[in-house]
């Protein structure tokens, strides 16, 4: 697992707990309505735990209750974190995307790694996690995020 955090942002002694308290609607890019994906299980997850889940799949129409928009810019409403679900030759747009929306957070799951995107993102004043998974990241701070 890799944290970039941008150059102006305060410091924290665990930037995955504040990032999972204070942001609280993730675009989850590349989910899938298969409950066997990993996408759909940890977005799932998620969920379960309060969080405001949007599907961005070109593919899907809905997943778990939620309409699933093409695009980033397609979204109508304001996104915090992006999850990203797709190969690491297709982070670069994804990427490029969240910062033309405005997100706060880039987040490239388990196996996930892209450097150029990833100081890209983080030039322009994203906070940028790589190769973690957020579902396993929260179980980890359940205790701290529930107190």
């Amino acid at each position: 697992m890799r944290v970039l955090v941008p150059d102006d942002a305060a410091s924290s002694a665990d930037p995955i707990l504040y990032l999972l308290k204070k942001y609280k609607t993730i675009a989850v890019v590349g989910l899938s309505s298969s409950p066997m994906r990993p996408s759909y299980r940890v977005t799932e997850y998620m969920q379960g735990e309060g969080y405001r889940t949007i599907p961005v799949n070109p593919n899907e129409r809905e997943v778990l209750g939620e309409k699933s928009y093409a695009r980033l810019e397609d979204v109508p409403e304001k996104i915090e974190i992006v999850n990203i679900f797709r190969r690491a030759e297709e982070v670069a747009p994804v990427v490029e995307s969240a910062i033309r929306i405005g997100a706060k957070v880039v987040w490239m799951q388990q196996g996930i790694e892209h450097e150029a995107a990833a100081e890209k993102a983080r030039a322009a004043g994203l906070t940028v996690v790589e190769d973690a998974c957020i579902h396993i990241e929260h179980r980890k701070r359940l205790r701290q995020l529930n107190s």
